[in-house]
């Protein structure tokens, strides 16, 4: 395994500190000196704490199918599978505990940052419901779904993931077991798939 390299130590000690002191608390300078290098040598690597955060947060963003568009049409064809695919990956990002906290903050600091706001739209909802759109219409196409306006069947899909995420997050702000939620993720997708499969 290589050693990380300087950017990679800058988000990954960001990352801790904005996981244990907030966005606000986190200064570059605290940044900086947890990586052992001298605040101006940051601005090599981002040009400030919030490039830094919205690059830490591009986890969280991800589409659990950022694949190409080839790979989404094959995946597409196994219908129910292609959505518990989908599903694991959603579940696992909620259920870490890292990513849980940086959630947290995303959503406490999305109503104050325009920068952020425009990054989540872009980044996880546009790509997440084109993904799913893609793939709803060629199960459409191939018979494996009823047809229906595929952009409203990823709304309705992808929203019940986000408040099952969200759910997960504040019962565990309250230290409240999350484990009845478990299986949800999956019972969504059987309870989704009984509605739209042909």
């Amino acid at each position: 395994m290589s050693p990380l390299s300087t950017k990679e130590k800058i988000k990954l000690a960001a990352k801790k500190l904005i996981s244990e002191l907030g966005y606000k608390s986190a200064s570059v300078r605290k940044i900086a000196s947890d990586v052992g290098i001298r605040e101006s040598a940051l601005y090599n690597h981002y040009t400030n704490k919030e490039e830094i955060f919205l690059d830490i947060l591009q986890d969280i963003f991800a589409s659990p199918f950022s694949t190409s568009t080839q790979n989404v049409k094959e995946d597409a064809l196994k219908g129910k599978l292609f959505l518990h695919r989908f599903v694991t990956q959603y579940k696992l990002v909620s259920f870490d505990k890292e990513s849980e906290i940086l959630f947290r903050i995303l959503l406490l600091e999305i109503f104050s940052n325009k920068g952020l706001r425009e990054r989540f739209f872009e980044d996880f909802h546009n790509k997440n419901i084109k993904v799913l759109s893609e793939a709803f219409f060629i199960m459409m196409q191939n018979n494996l779904i009823r047809s229906s306006d595929p952009m409203t069947m990823s709304y309705e899909f992808i929203s019940t993931l986000f408040y099952i995420r969200f759910q997960i997050t504040l019962l565990r702000f309250d230290s409240i077991s999350t484990t009845n939620l478990s299986t949800q993720f999956e019972k969504h997708v059987d309870f989704f798939w009984e509605g739209i499969k042909v």
